[in-house]
């Protein structure tokens, strides 16, 4: 990632925030981030214009290596304010794919509604199913997150304000790395890697995060089972060489089977839900055909009981993504608005 590839991804998402319904992004900057200059002519410049201040307003960290495994090392991209006058909100991206597929590339555009405001942003890959079956991926993860603690004074992180989000099982893993704690059993070795990386003198501390903004991600995967469509990719990352037919289930032997359920059991932020953990925002459609819309609405109902501040983004007859732009305005505003409340963003200007 250059910075003429983040031109071209401003561009982008500007222009189609631009053209929907004549709403233009929010461009409050966050704590720590000095006003632009060109700030109060926003709503006056095109697109290509104020992809132009947001490039001049950023560095572009790209391919860190954040832990290696075995033979493979794993990267993320850092997006750092270089205005910015103290630490700053930092989101830590996570793709999608069904933990089979997609690279973090793809995602990128999901980091420019923060960098907007000024917000640091981390986007990483992650050992995918075909690599390491799970639970790799929710490992990788939550290494990624202590990288992104040890490195918070290079670049510039606000540690009381780390953000997790991604889309589908992004935002699983999102759920996974923010809720776990290193007592569950989940966490291994992230030995820092130099020279981006130096050990916290006395030891790593347990990873904080702020919020999670889940986008369509399960919360319940043995829910997954029960769904044609999604049921091979739960398979094909929680149980390596099953079948991935509709009976799938059938095909193992009853212990097989079992151990698949306890390992999705482990792996399903439903079972992690308690007092204490961050705040929670949803955006799920209700007609959702590869994670059901009762499984999210078992969650919240849980993270409710809790005593978790949380709010699910019921996106009326939308399916698994895709929707429309009036629907991914009122998304994004719900998840700052969200944010505020929790005290990691400032209120929104109306």
């Amino acid at each position: 990632m250059n910075r003429w590839l983040l031109v071209l991804l401003t561009v982008h998402l500007l222009a189609m925030v631009a053209g929907a319904q004549g709403i233009a992004p929010q461009t409050s900057p966050a704590p720590g981030a000095r006003p632009s200059r060109a700030r109060g002519a926003a709503k006056q410049v095109s697109p290509a214009a104020r992809a132009a201040v947001l490039m001049s307003r950023y560095r572009v960290f790209p391919n860190l290596t954040y832990v290696t495994t075995g033979n493979q090392e794993l990267k993320l991209d850092v997006y750092a304010p270089s205005d910015a006058s103290g630490p700053v909100p930092v989101v830590m991206l996570i793709h999608g794919g069904g933990w089979a597929a997609g690279e973090k590339e793809s995602a990128a555009l999901g980091l420019l509604p923060y960098m907007e405001r000024g917000w640091a942003g981390v986007n990483l890959e992650y050992r995918l199913a075909r690599v390491a079956p799970a639970p790799a991926a929710v490992e990788d993860c939550r290494c990624a997150l202590r990288w992104l603690a040890r490195n918070a004074r290079k670049y510039g992180f606000d540690t009381s304000r780390i953000i997790l989000t991604g889309a589908s099982a992004g935002g699983h893993l999102a759920l996974m790395a923010a809720m776990l704690r290193s007592s569950d059993g989940l966490d291994r070795p992230c030995a820092p890697t130099a020279p981006d990386a130096k050990s916290v003198e006395g030891g790593e501390p347990e990873p904080s995060v702020a919020a999670v903004a889940n986008w369509f991600g399960p919360s319940d995967l043995n829910a997954l089972f029960e769904s044609d469509q999604a049921r091979g990719y739960a398979i094909g990352w929680l149980g390596a060489g099953q079948s991935t037919g509709k009976d799938a289930g059938k095909d193992a032997s009853d212990g097989a089977s079992k151990d698949r359920g306890e390992l999705a059991r482990r792996l399903s932020p439903l079972s992690y839900v308690r007092a204490g953990v961050p705040p929670i925002i949803t955006i799920h459609g209700d007609a959702d055909p590869l994670v059901s819309h009762e499984q999210i609405t078992r969650f919240h109902a849980a993270l409710k009981k809790a005593g978790v501040p949380n709010r699910l983004v019921t996106i009326h007859g939308g399916s698994h993504g895709g929707f429309n732009a009036e629907q991914d305005l009122a998304a994004w505003g719900a998840i700052f608005d969200f944010l505020a409340a929790a005290k990691v963003a400032e209120a929104r200007r109306k």
